[in-house]
């Protein structure tokens, strides 16, 4: 069984419960609603009597860190519900032995058919389930030099690397993201560092299939 979800706040929590689920796949949804989302004016009108017991029942960051399935987060930089820094802490907040990965999109639209388009759900589905060849995985980025260096494992062939950054100083989901090509060799990924006033950025390698995998973003 896998939860696949456009939706994806009930993936997270359902994946947080329910451990007969093979993977699951959270479509924009994460946690730490009350933190940052689209919904901090409604939460504004709850008494804190009933804001504390929404947040101990239905948030899902009280439900990620008993996730137990591989785990796929997908989303855009620029998602007007679910915006980068609680999606951030959202993953974190699911265990490190837990298969976790990023597929983060600059500018994904959000809707239904924008959040069933991607291809990396199938992939990471047929992965998990077919033991059909994955997304590629890859490290904590690092900095020697010029350059960042991210350690990248991939079944299938590498063809792009990309570094994705911003230097808006907006709210999070409302900045203008740009992007440079980087390289790959071996298990080696490289890029450009971002400019010094960079306030976010994350780096993307895509394979021969087209599917893309994310790093974590970093925000400063």
């Amino acid at each position: 069984v896998t939860g696949i979800s456009w939706g994806g706040y009930l993936t997270c929590i359902t994946a947080g419960i329910d451990s007969r689920f093979k993977a699951a796949v959270p479509v924009y949804g994460c946690g730490y609603l009350y933190e940052n989302s689209a919904w901090l004016d409604q939460f504004a009108k709850l008494s804190p009597e009933h804001r504390d017991l929404w947040i101990k029942l239905w948030e899902p960051s009280q439900y990620l860190p008993h996730v137990s399935m591989p785990i796929l987060f997908v989303n855009g930089t620029n998602d007007f519900a679910y915006p980068l820094d609680s999606y951030m802490k959202s993953f974190d907040a699911v265990p490190d032995e837990v298969l976790k990965q990023f597929c983060i999109t600059v500018n994904m639209p959000h809707g239904h058919p924008p959040g069933w388009a991607p291809q990396e759900i199938g992939v990471f589905i047929d992965h998990a389930l077919l033991g059909k060849p994955g997304l590629a995985r890859l490290g904590e980025i690092e900095t020697e030099g010029t350059l960042l260096r991210v350690d990248c494992t991939s079944e299938r062939p590498v063809q792009r690397v990309q570094l994705h950054y911003t230097t808006g100083s907006e709210a999070i989901n409302m900045r203008a993201w740009e992007s440079r090509d980087g390289t790959v060799s071996a298990d080696l990924a490289e890029t450009p560092l971002p400019p010094e006033n960079a306030t976010a950025y994350f780096v993307t390698v895509t394979d021969d299939r087209g599917a893309v995998t994310s790093t974590r973003i970093t925000l400063k």
